[in-house]
Parts: C-alpha cells; structure tokens; sequence
C-alpha cells in the first residue's frame, strides 16, 4: 500500500507537472499573439505615416513651386523697375543736355534778328568737361556690369555737381553698383545717403527697396521685412511697392 500511495504521488506529481507545461505553452501562445496584433498595428501605423509623409512632401513641392514663381514674378518686377528707372534718367540726362545748350547758347541782339551769323566750328567737349556725358558714361559702365568704374564716375559727378538734378540718381546708381557687388552693408550706407539728402528725391522709394533686399541678402530677414513694409506703407502707389508686396507674399508675410 505504501509502495502504490507513493507511486499515485508521483503520477500526481507529473500530472500536475504536465498541468504547469500546458499553463506555460498557453501562455507563450498568448504572448506570441498580443506580439503578432501589435506588429500588424505598428505595420499600419508605420503606412499610414508614410502616406502622411508622402502627402506632406507632395505639399511642400506644392509650395516650393509657388514660392519659386512668385520669386520669378519679383525678379520680372524688379527687373521692371529698373528699366523704368533707367528711362527716367535718360530723360532728365537729356533735359540737363538741353537746358546746358540753351545756357551756352548766347542771345541775340534784336538789332541784329536778321543778320546771319558765319557758321561757328563745332565744340567738342574735353572728356570730364560735361557732366552729362561722365554721368552716361558711369551710367554705361554699370550696364556693362563695370561697376568700380560706374562708381567712380558717379561719385565724381555727385562731388562736381552736387546741385544737379542727376546728383539723386548718381548717389542711388552707387548704391545699386555695391549691391550687385554684393557689397551689402556698403549699398545699405549709400541708400541711407539718398534718403538723407535727397528725401524728395523719387528714388527714394528704390532706395528703401533695395535696402530690404539688401538685408535679406545679408540674413537680416526681420529688417528686410520692415524696410519693404515702410516701402508699401510711405510709398504705396509706387512701382516700388508693388515688388515689395510681391517680395512679402514670397516671404510668407502679410503686408
């Protein structure tokens, strides 16, 4: 009796035994599948945010492409303003021609209305003599992209002819020679100077545009910001103003 009560203990022992196998086989089972159900939400999450990513990415280029057109759109304007700017000038470079040669022109006595004078022989003035002439010089030195040269001829028109009606423009084309140097900080002092001297000046406005550009330019984009919103606030029917707007919508800044 002794020897089956210990052999029943030992077939309850592995009965039991066999009980804890089966718990734990069960229990690996269970893991395996709360593994496997978290794997198949982590792969759906995992597309889910690709498709997200996807759909971000295809937005940016979205973006980036209408930042680029309305950059080209700024650079179109720009490009206007300067042509403009450049009309203008030859304009009052021919105003300034003229009223010289009326200057120069002596007047006639009316005793001597109907007398015809012998032909004069022609003046050809001295290179530096007439200030128009350097002033188109400067002025076809900075087309031509010279632009030490543009500089030097414009300052030398400002110093000789510091009350000419051309003395503005010569001050504002040094400013735009040292910004297509990317002289920045040197083309910021010299807009300054236009606005300083000459604040009745219409290049005023062009002035304080390139200033915004040129602090963009120089990483500075909060002054840049300021100095275009001054241009569409002080000069808002300006050719001017209608770039800066441009350049703020580009910017992603509403005026």
């Amino acid at each position: 009796m002794e020897k089956l009560q210990s052999q029943i203990a030992d077939l309850q022992e592995q009965v039991a035994q066999m009980k804890r196998t089966s718990a734990g086989k069960e229990e690996v089972q269970g893991v395996n599948q709360r593994i496997a159900e978290q794997t198949q939400t982590l792969l759906k999450s995992n597309a889910a945010l690709v498709a997200k990513v996807n759909e971000i990415d295809e937005k940016m280029n979205n973006t980036q492409g209408g930042v680029e057109q309305t950059n080209y759109r700024v650079d179109k304007l720009a490009q206007q303003v300067t042509q403009i700017q450049h009309d203008v000038d030859e304009l009052k470079a021919a105003r300034a021609a003229a009223a010289a040669a009326a200057a120069a022109q002596p007047t006639m006595p009316m005793s001597e209305v109907n007398v015809v004078p012998p032909p004069a022989p022609a003046t050809v003035p001295e290179p530096g003599e007439d200030p128009v002439q350097v002033y188109q010089a400067a002025y076809r030195d900075y087309q031509r992209g010279n632009y030490d040269l543009a500089i030097a001829g414009f300052r030398e028109f400002v110093t000789r002819n510091a009350n000419s009606d051309l003395a503005d423009n010569a001050a504002y084309w040094i400013g735009e020679s040292l910004y297509s140097q990317k002289k920045y900080r040197e083309a910021i002092a010299q807009f300054d100077s236009v606005v300083t001297k000459f604040p009745k000046s219409d290049k005023v406005a062009g002035s304080l545009l390139k200033k915004g550009y040129a602090y963009i330019a120089l990483g500075e984009r909060s002054q840049g910001i300021v100095q275009l919103q001054y241009v569409v606030h002080e000069h808002p029917t300006s050719p001017e103003a209608a770039v800066a707007r441009q350049r703020l919508k580009g910017l992603g800044v509403e005026r």
